[in-house]
């Protein structure tokens, strides 16, 4: 017979790994085509996953629940879109990621202390053009 403590020793030791990472299945289209719906993804979780990066893709709580989209500025940044094409603190940034581009202007967005996070396939995305930069704590884990 095995013991209650080495049984909660070997419980605890196989799902010590989801501490860490934790899989996460995308719903929608808004990151096509890098992630499809339905795939299935690793995310690292955001206490170990280090500073967020521009190009990173993050699992978040929006305001309407947990989204999947791409951060492409951090704090303190200004973001606008002119014809369809990205810019950050009055740069332009390529984006292989986004196979459509919508010809749309937008913004500019002050990050403020916050994370500007959008979708890859922006004709189907909700994101931080409409509600506005995410703070640190809303953002949950990297995807991998």
């Amino acid at each position: 017979m095995i013991s209650p403590k080495l049984l909660a020793a070997a419980l605890a030791l196989g799902l010590a790994p989801l501490a860490l990472v934790h899989p996460v299945r995308i719903s929608g289209r808004s990151m096509e085509p890098a992630l499809k719906d339905g795939d299935l993804r690793l995310a690292l979780r955001a206490w170990c996953a280090g500073k967020p990066a521009p190009g990173q893709v993050w699992l978040a709580e929006g305001p309407s629940g947990t989204i999947v989209k791409r951060l492409v500025a951090g704090p303190g940044a200004r973001v606008e879109i002119r014809d369809g094409e990205l810019w950050v603190d009055g740069k332009y940034l390529q984006e292989p990621y986004v196979a459509v581009t919508e010809r749309a202007s937008g913004g500019p967005w002050d990050t403020g202390a916050g994370f500007f996070l959008l979708g890859d396939n922006r004709g189907e995305s909700m994101d931080s053009r409409n509600w506005g930069p995410l703070a640190s704590t809303r953002l949950e884990a990297r995807v991998l």
